[in-house]
């Protein structure tokens, strides 16, 4: 039987479990694995702090995971991190590869198209704000970098959570190569990706990659002529130009785009019993089957210039256009008592320019300016009962709205909205010896936001304007922040580090945009604010071959966003919940055993809690946040089977777990998210040389069934709105280097 403290975190009972647990615990796994390890040194360089860095000196909790460990492990979309990375979740409420991130707790509780997660993602040091700039981004890669807790004073406003960076691999001078793979899996999954990396002269670089891919979908559609949901179809391209003009300026130039059309994903609709009787839990039926469609283009130009041989000056320049769509079978049934189409069209024009010192004496500094402007156009509408007939006379027209309002009636709503932020920052740093060092770093924030043309109809379901709700509105917001950062750490003489740091971080004001049916809905959240306490260790044992990290962290968590939907009507309000408070930690660890044997894993603990705040006129004191399983880990290996003059064989199996779970908080015990484990691995083959290489790969090989979100519409609309992870998926990728 496990003891009371583990029930307490939600630690799994069975006994194989508990006994993975305990080999973790009994390692002191660390908080930064060596999974981002591509070559042989077992040093990570990561650029979390804005310096190349190796990962083991950086003070903060941070996992890297190289491009080699994520084209064999077949990440192919961000969702996939989970499986690599403790106290880290999504809510997939918009769909794929468009994941609301949650870390160590703080999350965003809104599924509108115009926010911006407390959990900031970057390409390349470049900020996408807003889901419809996300797009197609796993591919040719050089790694991953997760950094949790705040990020404000660097990172800037939306990193309360912490940050995700994306980074490409470059264009590099004098080197002449490339790659190319192609795979094939079950739902007649293909795969297809490439790179080419040419130089021109000596002093330029060009690189190409690209990645292709199409699946049928999981989700079976019974309905007759109906399309099977949740499939894949896309495709992106990034050109990256590198050049070094002259002496101490570096410059580059990345162009990408990319476009999806997938069918939707589908809604598992609960009680079963009535919405989904004689199906199997893999089959839907769904009158909705048409493609989503997601557009991204973005271009960026990096230049670094050495001002003097202690100082660089970087500019960051960058445009975003992107567009997102689709429509939801919201009921999750062949009727239409719920179906909602999404339009997004975003767009984003970022400016960061600082200046990074390297003096080799006691104090050095980053200090910058950066400005974003982002605006989005949004369009939603609520599509319910349109089958109904009200009026009584054959055939559904305006008239069944008029009379049966809200049956047969589109609640449509549109705006515009203009956010633009600037911020001054600074980030330094005080060797008072070899040892001891004191870093801080303070941002100030001007935000400015602007919803305008907002207006609120309802229709027929021909169209016909039958009442405007909501009239032209406007909303306005202006706010001032200043992020703060101070700590200490202290490195050994054999390169253990211990550090320490307190940090405030804020979350910029939103608006709501899911006011349909009356003009008190029309408002603005408040913005959220972090304190966060953190203290941790990177260990190394045995020179780089075995590293041992951990950290542990309180949250002073205020305001946070929550976006409330009512399950009576679905109307929909933008909160603030007062105060919360999140403790807990990471460990991870990674051993290599012996030149055949390395093993990975991943512990992350976690406790929250509301302190202060109310949904509805419900007290929810004492409830815990969403998002916030109080247990997450992750146990991997990397066996050499085989090393031979011909080639080298070997196995990677990993698993990860995590304890249930609420998606709201009102924790309601009926959409409480049961723990579950995702086992998944490949099978690898390489030639000696290299050049050659083979995969068999599979996820979710349990074929686990589990949600990833949920929402409560029983009483309105007499059904609990799930999303379901994905199913078993299998496949061969054969590759090859020149």
């Amino acid at each position: 039987m496990p003891s009371e403290p583990m029930r307490a975190w939600g630690l799994p009972k069975s006994g194989a479990s508990s006994a993975i647990i305990a080999a973790l615990l009994a390692a002191n796994p660390a908080s930064a694995q060596n999974e981002g390890d591509d070559g042989d040194s077992g040093q990570i360089i990561v650029t979390a702090t804005k310096r190349a860095e190796n990962l083991q000196s950086v003070p903060i909790s941070v996992t890297a995971i190289g491009g080699n460990v994520l084209e064999r492990a077949r990440v192919t979309n961000v969702d996939d991190l989970l499986t690599k990375v403790v106290n880290l979740q999504l809510n997939s409420v918009v769909g794929d590869n468009t994941p609301i991130f949650a870390m160590r707790g703080v999350s965003m509780s809104d599924y509108s198209l115009n926010q911006s997660s407390p959990i900031a993602t970057y390409y390349d040091e470049v900020y996408k704000s807003n889901f419809a700039l996300l797009g197609v981004s796993m591919f040719d890669l050089e790694r991953v970098e997760v950094m949790r807790g705040p990020q404000g004073t660097l990172y800037g406003k939306n990193t309360t959570g912490g940050a995700v960076n994306l980074i490409a691999r470059k264009a590099r001078l004098g080197e002449t190569g490339g790659d190319f793979s192609a795979g094939y899996g079950n739902y007649g999954r293909i795969d297809i990706n490439g790179a080419a990396n040419v130089p021109f002269g000596e002093k330029v670089a060009v690189r190409v990659a690209g990645t292709f891919a199409r699946a049928d979908g999981w989700f079976k559609n019974i309905v007759p002529s109906k399309a099977d949901l949740a499939s894949v179809r896309e495709w992106a391209l990034r050109g990256t130009i590198y050049a070094e003009p002259s002496d101490g300026l570096r410059l580059t130039l990345r162009a990408s785009t990319s476009k999806q059309t997938p069918r939707n994903y589908g809604i598992h609709a609960q009680p079963e019993a009535i919405n989904r009787a004689g199906l199997d839990k893999w089959e839907i039926a769904a009158n909705i089957d048409e493609r989503r469609l997601a557009k991204t283009w973005s271009v960026a130009l990096t230049a670094d210039l050495d001002v003097a041989d202690w100082l660089t000056l970087t500019s960051i320049t960058s445009y975003d256009d992107g567009v997102l769509w689709f429509h939801e079978d919201t009921d999750g049934t062949a009727t239409k008592t719920l179906e909602i189409p999404y339009f997004d069209d975003a767009s984003q024009f970022a400016q960061d320019l600082r200046f990074t010192s390297d003096t080799g004496n006691p104090f050095d500094f980053i200090l910058g300016i950066y400005f974003n402007r982002e605006k989005v156009l949004n369009a939603t509408t609520l599509e319910i009962s349109q089958d109904v007939d009200s009026d009584g006379v054959p055939g559904i027209t305006a008239d069944d709205c008029a009379t049966g309002l809200p049956l047969a009636c589109l609640f449509s709503n549109r705006f515009a909205q203009t956010k633009k932020s600037f911020a001054i920052y600074s980030d330094v740093k005080y060797a008072f010896t070899d040892a001891l060092t004191l870093r801080g770093g303070l941002r100030y924030t001007h935000d400015r936001g602007l919803q305008s043309d907002f207006e609120a109809n309802v229709f027929g379901v021909d169209a016909t304007l039958i009442a405007n709700l909501i009239p032209l509105s406007e909303l306005r917001y202006k706010t001032e922040n200043l992020s703060s950062k101070i700590g200490l750490d202290y490195k050994f003489a054999n390169g253990n580090l211990l550090y320490a740091h307190v940090s405030r971080d804020y979350r910029a004001p939103s608006f709501n945009a899911q006011a349909f049916f009356d003009p008190s809905e029309l408002s603005v959240a408040k913005p959220e604010a972090v304190t966060a306490y953190e203290a941790g260790a990177k260990l190394g044992v045995a020179g780089s071959a075995t590293t041992l990290n951990f950290a542990a962290f309180y949250y002073d968590y205020r305001n946070q966003q929550f976006l409330n939907v009512d399950p009576t009507n679905a109307a929909q309000t933008l909160l603030n919940i007062d105060k919360s408070r999140i403790y807990g930690g990471e460990a991870e660890l990674s051993l290599r055993a012996s030149d055949m044997l390395s093993l990975r894993g991943g512990l992350g603990m976690l406790s929250s809690q509301i302190v202060r705040g109310s949904v509805s006129g419900v007290n929810v004191e004492g409830n815990r946040l969403s998002n916030a399983p109080r247990l997450t880990f992750n146990l991997g290996a990397d066996l050499t089977l085989l090393d031979t003059d011909t080639g080298r064989l070997s196995l990677h199996p990993n698993v990860a777990y995590q304890s249930n779970q609420f998606f709201e908080v009102l924790n309601i015990s009926r959409l409480r998210q049961p723990g579950y484990a995702i086992v998944e691995g490949h099978l690898d083959f390489e030639t000696s040389d290299g050049r050659w290489n083979a995969s068999i790969w599979g996820k979710n090989l349990t074929n686990k069934y589990y949600f990833t979100s949920r929402i409560d519409l029983l009483a309105g609309f007499g059904l609990d709105y799930n999303h379901v992870g994905r199913p078993r998926t299998y496949g061969l990728t054969l590759g090859v280097r020149f």
